[in-house]
């Protein structure tokens, strides 16, 4: 074999390794440009309780990988409420925007936005209080935010570069919400219906429905997938080019 003819099959065989490395980085959720950002990117994930915020966060958190983006729930973020008794929290109203330490929220996510790190709160929810324990949070490219009233907040919805609203009939949240208070959470039949027609249902047309109106997306519970999650995975890899 010539000398020229190696060259040029070994040049055949390089820029067929370094296709096969590009596609492996995709396959992996590596975007090239993830690892040379500046700011991180910033996702929110809207919706009634219920609704499949959790689940479409939690899929694009997988789809896009641990290495890439991080998750945190705005129900890391309730006030503190240890000055007040036990039958006190019990009547605090969850859905409304004054449980939210949403300062602490905006302010946590600057600091990720600037590639540092921060110690993020947590919420003990059979105690109805914030817990002592921090959780540890280093920066990511993308970080993804979720909860009912984040697009209500303007100075916290202006901070997402890209807004999803999941839109799901209110049967289906009502029925969801009965049963994780009462499975996980421990509630009374007669508490969760209480609080429902109280509190969820008035609290979601006043401060969650109406703002949907801001969503880049709005997209409902059966379209969380496969397909769904790949769309939204290339419309940010598009925005980031």
């Amino acid at each position: 074999m010539t000398s020229n003819l190696l060259k040029v099959k070994l040049k055949g065989f390089t820029n067929k390794l370094s296709e096969f490395a590009s596609k492996l980085l995709v396959a992996n959720c590596a975007h090239p440009r993830l690892i040379n950002m500046t700011k991180s990117f910033l996702i929110g994930i809207a919706g009634g309780s219920g609704s499949g915020k959790t689940t479409l966060a939690n899929k694009l958190l997988a789809k896009l990988g641990h290495d890439n983006a991080i998750c945190i729930t705005h129900d890391h973020y309730y006030k503190d409420q240890s000055q007040l008794t036990l039958e006190e929290r019990k009547l605090t109203n969850y859905d409304h925007p004054n449980a939210y330490d949403t300062n602490l929220l905006i302010k946590d996510l600057k600091t990720l936005i600037s590639n540092q790190s921060i110690n993020r709160p947590t919420y003990d929810f059979l105690l109805d209080t914030r817990s002592p324990n921090l959780i540890l949070l280093a920066s990511r490219p993308i970080i993804i935010v979720e909860g009912i009233l984040i697009f209500e907040n303007s100075d916290l919805r202006n901070l997402f570069d890209l807004k999803v609203f999941v839109d799901t009939d209110s049967d289906i949240r009502l029925i969801r919400r009965f049963t994780r208070d009462i499975d996980e959470f421990n509630r009374s039949y007669e508490y969760v219906v209480d609080k429902y027609l109280t509190q969820v249902r008035p609290m979601y047309l006043e401060y969650v429905e109406p703002y949907k109106k801001y969503a880049d997306q709005v997209i409902t519970a059966d379209n969380i997938n496969d397909k769904i999650i790949g769309a939204l995975f290339d419309q940010i890899s598009a925005i980031l080019k």
